[in-house]
C-alpha cells in the first residue's frame, strides 16, 4: 500500500485528488492539510511514501515546505500538484528537489502514472517539462 500525504488549501481538490487515488487499490491517503505548516509536523512524526503538494498555500508555501523536506527527508518523493502553469514552476521546482510537478488540470490517468512513476524511485517529467529542460542544457 502507497501512503500519501496531500497538503493543498481547498478541501475539494484533496477530496477529489483522495478518490481518484483510492480508487486504485493500491495507495491510502494517510494525511491532509490545507497548509505546509501542518504537513511539516505530521511529516516529522510519521512515515508515508509519497507528498503531493500545491504551490500556493498559507503559512508554508509548497515550495518552501519542498525545500524542508529535502533537508529533513531527502528520500521522500515530492509530487508538486498546481494551478501555475508548467513553464512559471515546474523545471525551478524539479531542480530544487521535486520529483515531478503537474497540474490540476491533469487527466486522474496521469496523475496516478505519475505517483506510481516517483515511488518507483523516477522522476516524472511531462513532454513540455521535458522540452523546457532540454532547452536549458
Amino acid at each position: 500500500m502507497i501512503r500519501i500525504l496531500i497538503a493543498d488549501d481547498h478541501a475539494v481538490v484533496r477530496s477529489g485528488l483522495a478518490r481518484i487515488l483510492e480508487k486504485t487499490g493500491e495507495m491510502k491517503i494517510a494525511a491532509e492539510y490545507d497548509n505546509g505548516i501542518d504537513a511539516l509536523s505530521w511529516l516529522r512524526k510519521n512515515k508515508c511514501d509519497l507528498a503531493i503538494l500545491d504551490i500556493s498555500m498559507p503559512g508554508m508555501s509548497g515550495i518552501d515546505l519542498l525545500k524542508q523536506l529535502q533537508k529533513e527527508k531527502p528520500k521522500l518523493p515530492v509530487l508538486i500538484l498546481s494551478n501555475h502553469a508548467e513553464d512559471q514552476y515546474a523545471v525551478r521546482l524539479i531542480k530544487a528537489g521535486a520529483a515531478g510537478y503537474l497540474t490540476k488540470g491533469s487527466a486522474p490517468a496521469i496523475i496516478v502514472e505519475a505517483v506510481y512513476c516517483v515511488v518507483s524511485g523516477k522522476k516524472y517529467i511531462s513532454p513540455a517539462v521535458g522540452e523546457m529542460l532540454a532547452k536549458e542544457v
